[in-house]
């Protein structure tokens, strides 16, 4: 009589599958949703934060199922590796904005300019719903300058609408969409009666420092500048960032400051200071040879 072994079948790993799918699936399709509908920012959070959490179930009991493939003999080995497979992509999500979370500080605005931070032409409005924000303070400040010391502003010998004309390229060039520009290059014209004061200096240099900020110093450095504002998306995710470009002409230079912020939450997870870093990176390539200190 011919003996028949029934191997025993883990139910975990079986299950794991279908959910390690619906994560993958869940991810996808949040992030397209995202990227090319009008599903709202902080749904995208939240969506996300339910897809990698199926996912580390997923993965549990996948290794629940291995185990007792290892132990017993019990089919659903292959379900459970399947299971992993779906499950890699919104666990990579998950890990990847965890460890930025727990590693980088909770701000979502930064400025090459800690100390007089350029003013929105238009304050960026978005509705938070269920995330939270909180004004930038000169704490947040600090913890700028402690995680990103290299974000600083550039000064160049050059004339300002020559500079301009290469932020305008390399802004372009970077995806941002200018909304809105305040200021002018042009410097100011003699009025009437000032025939009898043809042969002074047209630019009196004056020295102020440029932490140094009260409404004088205010006044010199917006006497001849630009500020451009902008919108930016990333390219994956579509996460939606503001910019602010101040160009200040003082004396023979020009000096650029870039300020990012994100829309939505009290955390940009790092990126308003890579997308600050990566603009500054291509306007020195862009103006190679003029750069200064």
């Amino acid at each position: 009589m011919a003996i028949r072994f029934d191997r025993p079948v883990s139910s975990a790993a079986r299950f794991s599958r279908l959910l390690g799918a619906f994560s993958l699936v869940l991810a996808l399709a949040v992030l397209i949703a995202h990227r090319f509908g009008g599903l709202a920012t902080p749904y995208l959070v939240l969506l996300l934060i339910v897809a990698a959490g199926c996912g580390l179930l997923a993965a549990m009991l996948a290794a629940v199922g291995l185990r007792s493939l290892w132990v017993s003999g019990a089919e659903g080995g292959l379900a459970a590796l399947a299971a992993l497979i779906y499950a890699a992509f919104p666990l990579a999500i998950g890990a990847l904005a965890t460890e930025r979370y727990m590693t980088l500080p909770a701000i979502y605005d930064v400025s090459t300019d800690p100390a007089s931070a350029p003013d929105w032409l238009s304050p960026p409005k978005s509705d938070q719903i269920w995330l939270k924000r909180n004004p930038v303070t000169p704490e947040d400040r600090e913890q700028q300058m402690a995680a990103y010391p290299e974000l600083t502003g550039r000064r160049y010998e050059g004339a300002l609408d020559r500079v301009l004309e290469a932020v305008r390229k390399v802004a372009k060039q970077s995806g941002f969409v200018i909304v809105k520009t305040s200021g002018t290059t042009e410097p100011a014209k003699p009025g009437p009666g000032d025939d009898a004061v043809a042969d002074a200096p047209g630019i009196i240099p004056v020295p102020t420092p440029r932490p140094y900020d009260d409404d004088v110093a205010k006044l010199i450095r917006g006497a001849n500048g630009v500020t451009l504002q902008a919108t930016n998306r990333t390219l994956i995710l579509g996460l939606r960032f503001d910019i602010l470009i101040r160009l200040r002409e003082e004396a023979e230079t020009t000096f650029v400051d870039i300020r990012v912020a994100s829309r939505y939450g009290q955390h940009d997870l790092g990126l308003s200071a890579a997308i600050a870093g990566d603009y500054l990176k291509a306007l020195d390539a862009e103006l190679l040879g003029i750069a200064g200190g």
